[in-house]
């Protein structure tokens, strides 16, 4: 048995999965159906919102924050009482929400709380209406026929029903999540305590800057290999993938490399383009698991005709795509940055785009949880079931080494986000102002970064990139393969100057890429013109002369060498 079938096991001896004998329509997407009339809750949807809610309660504690516990049941009066003592909280109840005089109050402060935990919602509404007039997160445990007027001022519902064993079990997870942060708090006290003792004065000024550092990271960065391993039971996979929507940005045109239409619409390789290979991944995806992952192309006014005309090529395809217009309140920039999607992107206006036109409603209709937003044209992009697995809301980062060799490695952002397509509806309807004021990250909860390799950053900006991409260091299948001849696991650096920046020119330029599986660099500027069969090792320079026209002969090997005539060669 996996530990995922253990944890729902679990659920299941609460009977938290029984409902009500009547679901309301804004419950549905929690439900399995009904069985004798009783409303059935998706256990695998109960444990996501355990999950959420502990996130959000672990990020109050991190910061310091109170809490005010509220249980009106008499048969989890002791439960609650053991949870709010082992945690620190106690039973002062001398600030109190209005209407709450009759409910039994735990609050470690006499100060309006950060978060409200409600076990009972259903009981009395009083304290749910009062929390959400001050703003204030509430977590609670809901159950299907619980009113829409009060279901939608829950921050973090728990879909569930409120059996004393099951308010036991969800009580223990508060605590441990309450535990590990404040031994957190312990290993930090710890650390500043042997900095402030610290003899030696080297030792001390390494802590502080270890201290420093960590302290300044905006996000923590978890590596790949620490993420939960996904299920061998293809049902259980088949069913996550099925809550997944991937939205590809597809804001860039191509006029950079003298190609009129969307950027992702470029031939890349072997008639494919970047297009296409996304699409044939999520379709191969399709069909061997049985699910139904579909693809959003959120364009904007200067390529949506032009991808309009592109998909129609697609439909007959094991894959349901939909091209949306992102909404634009500002003009979009022109010129030069134009065309990147970094510059384009504006998660405020994505996660309006999906509320506006109504895909958000129906995409969790459709029992969708989790959005894979690809920002560039990554030919490494991966939809990776592992990371599905763990996430709340992760952005991929690769780590890269710099220039020069030496120079320390440093972390890019391969433009995957993963996020909680719940959790985007909650900040559209109820925090829009905070979505367009802040940053990505600092308008989620919890935002973690995951160190994935370096091959999973493979950007197509330029033809510098097309170069790589069309040469035998790399072929297509599902996704991108790498050619394993290569022993060096970094791509060569590859510099084509501006004869060569149009796609036109490239392709006239070059009567086939040479073979780079041996090259380390590559510069080329001037007139310069390849044969067919060449082959390219180590760092090679060709620069030509001005106003000379220099030809790469057919079938030459050239390795370690600057070239500025064709006596070089």
């Amino acid at each position: 048995m996996t530990i995922h079938s253990a944890v729902i096991q679990k659920l299941l001896s609460t009977n938290a999965h029984l409902g009500r004998r009547v679901a309301a329509h804004h419950f549905k997407i929690y439900t399995y159906g009904a069985r004798n009339g009783v409303t059935i809750i998706d256990s695998d949807k109960t444990l996501i919102c355990i999950r959420n809610a502990c996130h959000f309660i672990s990020n109050v504690v991190r910061q310091k924050g109170k809490f005010l516990f509220v249980n009106t049941n008499p048969l989890c009066d002791d439960i609650v009482d053991q949870m709010t003592k082992r945690i620190g909280c106690g039973a002062d109840s001398s600030w109190r929400l209005g209407g709450s005089r009759n409910k039994k109050l735990h609050l470690g402060s006499t100060q309006p709380p950060d978060c409200v935990v409600i076990m009972d919602t259903e009981r009395k509404s009083s304290v749910i209406f009062e929390a959400d007039k001050l703003q204030i997160p509430i977590v609670g445990l809901v159950n299907s026929d619980m009113p829409w007027d009060v279901y939608k001022r829950i921050t973090y519902p728990v879909p569930a029903n409120d059996s004393v064993k099951f308010v036991y079990l969800f009580c223990n997870l508060i605590t441990k999540t309450f535990l590990v942060e404040q031994k957190r708090f312990e290993e930090v006290d710890n650390k500043q305590l042997r900095l402030t003792k610290a003899e030696n004065r080297e030792e001390s000024e390494n802590l502080k800057q270890t201290m420093m550092s960590s302290s300044k990271d905006e996000n923590p960065v978890i590596p790949y290999e620490s993420l939960d391993l996904t299920s061998d039971d293809p049902v259980e996979t088949k069913q996550l993938l099925d809550k997944l929507v991937v939205i590809k940005l597809n804001g860039a045109l191509g006029t950079k490399m003298g190609f009129s239409g969307p950027r992702s619409a470029t031939e890349v390789c072997n008639g494919l383009t970047y297009l296409d290979l996304i699409i044939n991944q999520i379709e191969s995806l399709n069909s061997k698991h049985g699910c139904n992952v579909p693809l959003i192309l959120m364009n904007t006014i200067r390529t949506h005709d032009g991808t309009l005309k592109v998909v129609e090529k697609y439909s007959q395809k094991n894959i349901d795509i939909l091209p949306l217009c992102q909404n634009q309140s500002h003009p979009v920039a022109r010129g030069r940055d134009s065309e990147d999607e970094s510059v384009l992107f504006d998660h405020h206006e994505l996660f309006l785009s999906l509320k506006n036109s109504g895909t958000l409603n129906a995409l969790l209709l459709q029992g969708k949880e989790y959005i894979l937003v690809v920002k560039y044209d990554n030919l490494g992009t991966l939809i990776d079931s592992s990371i599905l697995v763990d996430f709340m809301e992760l952005s991929e980062m690769a780590q890269m080494p710099g220039k020069n060799s030496l120079e320390k490695s440093k972390f890019v952002d391969t433009g995957n986000l993963w996020m909680n397509l719940k959790v985007v509806k909650r900040l559209v309807e109820t925090d829009g102002k905070n979505v367009e004021n802040y940053p990505l990250s600092k308008s989620f909860d919890r935002a973690i970064d995951v160190n994935v390799p370096h091959s999973r950053f493979q950007p197509m900006m330029s033809t510098s990139d097309l170069f790589v991409f069309q040469s035998d260091l790399y072929s297509y299948g599902d996704s991108l393969i790498r050619n394993s001849a290569r022993t060096n696991s970094l791509n060569p650096c590859i510099e084509l100057g501006p004869e060569f920046e149009k796609l036109s020119d490239f392709q006239s330029r070059f009567k086939s890429i040479p073979s780079i599986i041996e090259l380390d660099s590559l510069k080329v500027m001037g007139d310069v013109w390849f044969g067919t069969g060449i082959t390219l090792k180590g760092k090679v320079t060709i620069i030509a002369k001005p106003g000379v026209k220099l030809e790469i002969p057919d079938g030459v090997v050239i390795e370690n060498k600057e070239i500025s005539d064709p006596s070089d060669i």
